[in-house]
């Protein structure tokens, strides 16, 4: 499956109830209030937050005014154009780093999904011909390494791990000195999950940081919070803290498949401001997939005719 099918598989639901909508104001001569309630909820109720969707209203509205035959096809691409906008700058994208390891560091709350996105994050990295070291630095979850493993014994990973209860960053440490004694591109670590508001947890996390410095100044050059898009926006209040405390570079949105909260992504970027890397389509490794905002638009809104830019 090519990479856009997986983004349109994935976020079938959003654009199905997004459609759904548009398709009710569609070949109408003007649109009315019933018709501007019913995108209003669908916007609503794909999770693009109060401030995308109220955007996407008053441009409607202001278009609606001008033209009256205003039609769910304008209505479209009314809401693709403002989705660009509140969308750019959002495309996370690695450059070439001479330096290797490159180190990634993945956090969170628990059950957002870092240690299948650190295992999918090594299948990605693999199949683009680059050389991956996993490292388990979540010692607090008694499942966690055993899951880490398994995940990179089915995806045929190397991985560096300790036993439960090990001190986080002396696992980190030595996953570091592994990575650069095999000269490998890429070391992403999985670390425990925790609350924002758990003093000791994020101090682990800093301690992690600095152990890590000793060794190379700038690691880890990625800090990625990996964020549950099946939540909607409750995750942002946390990811703030994240930021501030632990200095973070970018996101990886999960589970963003199966649900009609495909719109949460862009609530995240819109108040985060933080490059999104990756995103999360399916359980598949490969449903891993990078962040396209064109990729993203043309699966939950697709135009008539299929363009990469909208309208404006």
């Amino acid at each position: 499956m090519g990479i856009f099918s997986k983004f349109k598989k994935g976020l079938s639901k959003g654009s199905e109830l997004l459609q759904g909508a548009l398709d009710r104001v569609s070949g109408r001569g003007s649109l009315s209030e019933d018709d501007l309630f019913d995108l209003e909820e669908a916007f609503y109720s794909c999770d693009f937050g109060p401030e995308t969707t109220d955007d996407i209203l008053a441009q409607v509205q202001s278009a609606h005014r001008n033209n009256k035959d205003l039609r769910g096809e304008d209505v479209r691409q009314i809401a693709r154009s403002v989705l660009f906008q509140v969308l750019e700058g959002s495309e996370g994208r690695l450059e070439i780093n001479e330096k290797t390891p490159e180190v990634i560091c993945l956090i969170g709350v628990n059950g957002s999904g870092k240690t299948t996105t650190c295992a999918k994050l090594g299948h990605h990295f693999t199949q683009n011909n680059k050389t991956v070291l996993l490292g388990a630095c979540d010692t607090f979850r008694a499942a966690a390494t055993e899951q880490l493993k398994a995940w990179s014994t089915r995806l045929h990973l190397d991985l560096v791990s300790g036993h439960h209860g090990a001190d986080a960053a002396a696992v980190a440490y030595d996953a570091y000195s592994s990575a650069l004694s095999k000269s490998c591109d890429y070391l992403l670590l999985d670390t425990a999950g925790r609350l924002h508001v758990k003093d000791h947890l994020m101090d682990e996390l800093s301690k992690l940081k600095r152990v890590l410095q000793k060794r190379e100044p700038d690691c880890p050059q990625h800090s990625w919070l990996v964020i549950d898009g099946s939540t909607g926006t409750n995750g942002v209040a946390q990811a703030k803290v994240f930021h501030e405390k632990f200095g973070l570079t970018g996101l990886v949105i999960t589970k963003l498949d199966g649900t009609s909260k495909g719109g949460a992504l862009v609530s995240i970027y819109r108040e985060l401001k933080l490059p999104v890397y990756f995103i999360g389509l399916g359980e598949q490794p490969d449903d891993l997939q990078p962040f396209s905002i064109s990729d993203y638009l043309d699966s939950l809104l697709p135009e008539l005719v299929q363009n990469k830019e909208p309208v404006v």
